[in-house]
């Protein structure tokens, strides 16, 4: 990601309180390649996942790939998800999508 923006750009990372995402504030690696990089590790508090905008993407996700199905393998789980995320990509206009996702970052 810093490829793609000038070096000068500060770039803002948000991270949630997922418990492998929280073992960044403590790893000194991690703080020095953020601190050479012009980069800023940006926590969510706790129980404020609506700040991290990726979640309603997460719930029309679910909501189109998940609920009431039953995979026999994680292989076909897998294919319905692709599927959901290539037709996403194509119809990001779509009316049932956009109230999903509305919804969500509302909530």
């Amino acid at each position: 990601m810093r490829t793609l923006y000038p070096r000068e750009a500060r770039i803002a990372i948000v991270v949630d309180n997922f418990s492998p995402h929280l073992t960044t504030k403590k790893c000194q690696r991690v703080d020095t390649w953020a601190a050479a990089n012009n980069v800023e590790m940006a926590y969510t508090p706790t129980n404020s996942s609506w700040l991290n905008r990726i979640e309603a993407q997460f719930t029309a996700l679910r909501y189109f790939t998940l609920d009431g199905t039953d995979h026999a393998t994680h292989k076909e789980q897998g294919s319905m998800i692709r599927r959901y995320i290539i037709r996403r990509n194509r119809h990001a206009d779509d009316r049932r999508l956009r109230a999903i996702v509305d919804r969500a970052n509302v909530a």
